[in-house]
């Protein structure tokens, strides 16, 4: 359940539809500027020191993409909330995420690209990208326990030595080192390129301002996330409910 909760929540047409996000509008081409109306909406979680707005109080592509995002994923992240009371950077935001973590070209991984998150994350304190994407890491890797150990310490987890590079190099722009070509040599021993070390940096440097962003809204993570990829999925309970029983 958890790997086809999070195939759906983050899949790339997902949120392919937020880098076409312009003024209002959706890419299929509705009216977008006016604002939805609900007739009632539950009071908004404690999940940021700012508040979060009512869905009647956000632009109709803004519901609209989340609506889509809690049908078709079983909840709705609270970085989408909490991230919604300003809601032209709420667009841009996604935009990139979607074009720095959903890029088809280039020699990373998905999960090489959320553990490039974790890593980074943990040395910058924060508590929602950690959670949230050691999550995703899990679904996307099959390994239930790697982020957790670099959680604890990268440099003593099981990593492989193409992984290892790339946390390293990961970690120098995260601690704003001094970068060096030994640093593009020790990624390029293992397979990368300079291509891949653009990505790598850019995946940490938006992760740098998405973690301050959840340090000043003390963002909380959605409970989901903290069991995701933990356990195999159970395909034989599947088949059951397919069949009704």
């Amino acid at each position: 359940m958890a790997s086809n909760l999070v195939s759906k929540l983050f899949r790339p047409s997902v949120f392919t539809q937020l880098a076409s996000l312009r003024s209002g509008c959706v890419s299929r081409g509705k009216a977008a500027a006016g604002i939805r109306h609900f007739s009632s909406d539950p009071p908004p979680e404690n999940i940021s020191r700012y508040p979060v707005p009512y869905k009647k109080e956000l632009p109709y592509d803004i519901v609209e993409l989340m609506e889509e995002v809690e049908s078709k994923g079983g909840f709705l992240p609270n970085v989408f909330k909490v991230l919604s009371h300003r809601p032209a950077e709420f667009r841009a935001f996604f935009a990139y995420y979607n074009e720095l973590m959903n890029k088809e070209s280039g020699g990373l991984t998905k999960a090489d690209r959320e553990l490039i998150v974790v890593a980074t994350s943990i040395h910058n304190k924060c508590l929602y990208c950690v959670v949230s994407h050691s999550a995703l890491h899990r679904i996307y890797s099959k390994k239930p326990t790697l982020s957790d150990q670099v959680v604890v310490n990268y440099e003593n987890a099981e990593l492989s030595p193409r992984e290892r590079a790339m946390l390293d190099f990961a970690m120098a722009v995260c601690r704003c080192d001094t970068i060096t070509e030994q640093h593009f040599q020790s990624l390029e021993e293992v397979g990368f390129d300079r291509e891949d070390a653009w990505d790598i940096a850019a995946i940490t440097a938006f992760f740098a301002m998405s973690n301050r962003l959840a340090h000043l809204t003390d963002m909380r993570p959605n409970l989901e996330f903290y069991n995701m990829g933990r356990l195999p999925r159970d395909k034989s309970k599947d088949k059951g409910q397919l069949k009704g029983e």
